[in-house]
């Protein structure tokens, strides 16, 4: 099995919308919950379900950057007091472990060379087989279901 490092998104990239009030947020298209339901707000950051009672943002976020076809972003939910960003090797956090997850492979020049399903809880058979492939630069976690970016997966 290849070793992989499993991260999430700086909180640096968020910062500074954690102070803003809810009219101000809105006014960049970003919404703050109060989380009423676990799991059901997947943190982005420390790729952990937050907590009921927690607060999320949920912000678009533009997952795939690069001037091509698959150029994307899409609404995703960051904890509010979320400081420690998510950098594991070969360790799948549990909020992916207990979904069903779109992996996405991509070459270096950022475009998609492989794509498949499978449950969170035997991702790594599907993550070896990815990054078996020297023509794979990176993996992309999405979540099934709603489609947004949960995570990214490199070679350790």
């Amino acid at each position: 099995m290849m070793s992989f490092r499993v991260t999430g998104l700086p909180s640096q990239l968020f910062a500074h919308l954690f102070a803003i009030d809810d009219d101000a947020l809105s006014n960049v298209g970003v919404r703050r919950y109060r989380v009423d339901a676990k799991p059901g707000y997947p943190d982005r950051i420390a790729l952990r379900d937050l907590e009921i009672g927690e607060t999320a943002l949920l912000v678009n976020y533009t997952h795939q950057s690069a001037a091509n076809p698959y150029r994307a972003s899409h609404a995703i939910y960051v904890g509010e007091n979320a400081a420690t960003t998510f950098d594991r090797t070969n360790v799948v956090p549990e909020v992916l472990r207990s979904r069903v997850l779109s992996l996405r492979a991509f070459d270096s020049a950022h475009f998609m060379t492989d794509a498949d399903l499978v449950d969170g809880g035997c991702v790594e058979t599907l993550i070896d087989r990815f990054l078996k492939d020297p023509t794979v630069a990176y993996v992309q976690a999405h979540f099934a279901k709603r489609g947004c970016y949960a995570a990214r997966i490199d070679r350790a």
